[in-house]
C-alpha cells in the first residue's frame, strides 16, 4: 500500500499546476472582474471565495487544500470582500463572519467562534484549520488511494493535524514553526511576559507573508496582488504536500514498526523494558503513544537498534518525555564516559565500545553484548 501511496502523492504534486488558473479579484469595491487570458470560465467550474488585500498563510493554504477535493477539484478562486459577490459563490474562507459548513462558509473572526479541532486539541482553528477539519480525512484518503474509513487515515489525520498546524515544543525547539492556526488566532508560543531571545522570521506564516506587495512597489494593482497569492498558495500548499508525503512514506511505516517492536518486547527480556528495533527507524514519538494506547506498564527503559554507517549496536535510554532529555534510567554513572576495554573491564561485558557521559546512549560491537548491556544496566 505504501508504494502506492508515494506514487500517488508524487502524482499530486501535479495540482500545483492547478493554481496557475485565473484568479478573480475586486476591480472597484463591488465589482469581481476576471484578470484573466480572456478565455471563459466554465459553467460548472466551482468558485471558492476569500478575501482581497493583505493576504495570509491561512487563506492561502486553505484555498490550496479545499481545491484538493472532489467537489471544489481546480475551483476558481475569487478574491473580494463584496457580500453581495461571496452569497453566490460555492465556498467561502476566511472572510463574511460566517461558519456554517453546510453551506462551506469557513470564516473564524466572527465574535462567538470558538470551533477546535477535537481530538483532544483545543487550540481555535483557523480558516485553514476548518477546512482540513471538514475535508483532511477526503484528501489523506485519496493520497492513501483507501476509503476514508481506513484506521491509516484517521491516524494520519491527527498527526498532520499535531505536526502541521499546530504549534509543538518539539518543533519550535527544531526551528521547524509551522503554526498555522495558533498563529492566526494570534496566540503567544510561550507563556510568558517577557521577551523571546529572538525572532524566528523563518516559519511558514512570515514566508508565505513576504510575497504581499511591498509598499515602495509602484504596482499595487489587483492583477498584481493577485499573481502574488498564487505564489503564496504555491508555497503553502507545497509544504502541506511535503507533510502529507513524510507522514505516509516515513511516519506511518515508523509506527508500524514500533508496534511490532513493543509487541515482541517479552521475547527480548522476561521484564518487558527493553525492546529492539528490527530496522532503524523514528521511534521515539511513537513508543511514547503506543505505550499509552497499549497500556504498557512497566513502560520501556531502553531501546536497541543497529547503527547502519558502522553497523556497531545501540543502547539508547528512553527519555522521561518526548521534549526532555532526562531518561528514565540512564546507563550507569560507573560506565559513563568510559569507551573500549576501559568500558568493557568495568562493566564485565567484552565488546563495549562507549557509553555517553550523560548515560542517555552507548554502544556495542554486536546484539548480543548490546543487549546484555541494556540488561545490566536495568538491574543496577
Amino acid at each position: 500500500m505504501f508504494a502506492a501511496a508515494r506514487g500517488n502523492l508524487l502524482s499530486n504534486f501535479s495540482l500545483l499546476r492547478h493554481l496557475t488558473r485565473p484568479l478573480m479579484a475586486d476591480a472597484t469595491p463591488r465589482v469581481s472582474a476576471s484578470f484573466s487570458t480572456g478565455s471563459p470560465v466554465a459553467a460548472s467550474l466551482k468558485r471558492v471565495g476569500t478575501h482581497n488585500g493583505s493576504f495570509h498563510c491561512d487563506e492561502a493554504l486553505g484555498c490550496f487544500m479545499i481545491r484538493l477535493t472532489d467537489k471544489f477539484s481546480n475551483a476558481e478562486i475569487v478574491r473580494t470582500r463584496d457580500p453581495q459577490v461571496l452569497e453566490g459563490l460555492d465556498a467561502v474562507l476566511d472572510v463574511g463572519g460566517v461558519y456554517d459548513p453546510s453551506r462551506d462558509r469557513y470564516d473564524h473572526h466572527q465574535k462567538g467562534f470558538e470551533e477546535v479541532f477535537g481530538h483532544g486539541f483545543s487550540t481555535k482553528l483557523s480558516s485553514a484549520g476548518l477546512v482540513y477539519k471538514h475535508f483532511g480525512k477526503e484528501i489523506i484518503a485519496k493520497e492513501l488511494n483507501v476509503n476514508e474509513d481506513h484506521p491509516d487515515v484517521h491516524r494520519l489525520f491527527l498527526a498532520i493535524y499535531k505536526s502541521f498546524m499546530e504549534i509543538l515544543l518539539t518543533l519550535l525547539k527544531c526551528g521547524n514553526q509551522y503554526a498555522i492556526d495558533a498563529v492566526d488566532n494570534g496566540i503567544n508560543q510561550y507563556d510568558t511576559d517577557q521577551s523571546p531571545k529572538y525572532v524566528n522570521n523563518t516559519h511558514l506564516s512570515s514566508r508565505v507573508g513576504r510575497f504581499n506587495l511591498d509598499w515602495t512597489d509602484p504596482d499595487q494593482s489587483p492583477e498584481k496582488e493577485n499573481g502574488a497569492f498564487q505564489r503564496a498558495m504555491t508555497l503553502a500548499g507545497s509544504e502541506f504536500l511535503d507533510s502529507v508525503r513524510f507522514h505516509v512514506k516515513s511516519w506511518l511505516p515508523a509506527r508500524s514498526i514500533v508496534m511490532e517492536t513493543l509487541g515482541a518486547r517479552h521475547t527480548v527480556d522476561p521484564s518487558g523494558e527493553i525492546v529492539v528495533l528490527t530496522k532503524f527507524c523514528p521511534w521515539k514519538l511513537h513508543l511514547f503513544e503506543l505505550e499509552e494506547e497499549m497500556k504498557i506498564d512497566p513502560p520501556i527503559k531502553y531501546t536497541l537498534y543497529q547503527d547502519e554507517r558502522s553497523k556497531q549496536w545501540r543502547v539508547q535510554a528512553v527519555s522521561v518525555s518526548p521534549d526532555r532529555f532526562e531518561s528514565r534510567k540512564p546507563l550507569p554513572s560507573q560506565w559513563r564516559g568510559l569507551r573500549d576495554d576501559e568500558l568493557s573491564q568495568v562493566s564485565g561485558i567484552p565488546g563495549c565500545v562507549f557509553v555517553h557521559m550523560s548515560g542517555f546512549i552507548g554502544g556495542h560491537q554486536n546484539f548480543e553484548g548490546a543487549l546484555a548491556m541494556a540488561k545490566s544496566a536495568l538491574k543496577m
